[in-house]
């Protein structure tokens, strides 16, 4: 069988179970929980690196709208 025509067969047909039958169904398994794993662990790194940077810019707003604050104080006052 060419490269092509596996491809083609490979795309054609359900691929989990073409690699099941070629390396085995319990080590393809393995594979699969442990690519589950992996992608949920990223989706918590993503999730807590986003509250970071949203926690970052909330700060930095904090610093602007109080310098503005003292800004018309000092304005009002004079």
């Amino acid at each position: 069988m060419s490269p092509f025509s596996l491809t083609c067969y490979v795309t054609q047909h359900n691929p989990v179970k073409f690699v099941k039958k070629g390396f085995g169904e319990k080590e393809v398994e393995a594979v699969l929980e442990r690519l589950d794993r992996l992608t949920h662990d990223e989706a918590r790194t993503t999730a807590s690196q986003t509250l970071e940077v949203i926690h970052s810019l909330v700060q930095n707003m904090r610093v602007v709208m109080d310098g503005e604050q003292h800004t018309r104080l000092l304005f009002a006052l004079c």
